[in-house]
């Protein structure tokens, strides 16, 4: 018997996302869609997958049992489009990379040089993007590449592997602001003031946010609120250096602050990357990236 791929996929993302919403959500798709499709992947299969009963479908006995096979049947499946691409040997015309402000300059510098010594006739986009932008870029096949601060868990049809890099992250004001002269914060201390945040989190931390915040997209901007005065951020280390001028923000002392941030190379797994994206994987796996 044959299954759709769309229902084995909006299978997996149901149970990720843990609504038949959500899913459609990640997917781009209507919840009806979504639904039906799964309806339509329990009558080829006799049983019954979700229990919908409550709020939220919860995977039924039967449904854990289905999942690992359907994982794997969609794993051997993106397996098999690679294998693909690579046998076809059909170099990309056009390659698009969306990254965050945390990689470094010089690091992105380095890749663009290897780059058009390896692949001189693919015309090469960068767009910056952070976390969820990211994402959506990738899915909707905007971009074949897109580097973001590491997560846990993706979209199904998102492709993901952890490479060296690591962006060293601190808390920062500007230097006439009152939290400038503390010697020691703690988190109770800044919630009294206005946090300055990336407004792609709003969403996946909700909640998080216990004082006044403004939101903006990308770090840039968050630098350039920070340097005006508006409240406190958390920045990348590198783009402090590169932009600030002496005595413009004051590095906060916050317990187990700076950190590290590990950094994920994301792709569509329904287009996976041509030769020159793999290029692109392979190199960015190899390479211990700047702070």
């Amino acid at each position: 018997m044959r299954y759709s791929p769309e229902a084995l996929t909006a299978f997996v993302e149901t149970v990720a996302a843990g609504s038949f919403s959500a899913a459609a959500r990640r997917l781009h798709k209507s919840q009806s869609t979504v639904s039906t499709a799964i309806a339509n992947l329990e009558a080829d299969l006799g049983v019954t997958l979700f229990d919908r009963s409550g709020r939220h479908p919860l995977l039924t006995e039967q449904g854990r049992q289905v999942l690992s096979h359907v994982q794997d049947i969609l794993a051997a499946s993106e397996r098999l489009d690679q294998l693909a691409i690579h046998l076809a040997g059909a170099t990309e015309m056009r390659l698009t990379l969306v990254l965050s402000d945390t990689f470094h300059p010089d690091a992105l510098e380095d890749l663009m040089h290897q780059f058009d010594k390896h692949y001189p006739h693919t015309e090469f986009e960068c767009l910056t993007g952070e976390d969820e932008d990211v994402i959506d870029l990738v899915q909707k096949e905007r971009a074949q590449l897109g580097l973001l601060e590491a997560r846990n868990a993706y979209p199904t049809d998102i492709g993901a592997i952890r490479i060296p890099a690591q962006t060293e992250m601190a808390r920062y004001v500007a230097s006439t602001h009152p939290l400038a002269s503390q010697e020691v914060l703690t988190p109770e201390h800044l919630r009294v003031w206005r946090e300055l945040r990336l407004s792609t989190y709003l969403e996946r931390d909700a909640g998080q946010a216990q004082g006044p915040v403004w939101l903006a997209p990308n770090y840039l901007l968050l630098f350039a609120m920070t340097v005006q005065g508006f409240g406190w951020s958390t920045l990348p280390c590198t783009l402090v250096n590169d932009f600030s001028t002496s005595g413009q923000l004051t590095q906060l002392n916050v317990p187990g602050w700076p950190k590290l941030i590990s950094t994920d190379l994301v792709w569509n797994k329904k287009t996976p990357p041509g030769p020159a994206g793999s290029w692109i994987r392979h190199y960015l796996q190899q390479q211990k990236l700047k702070k």
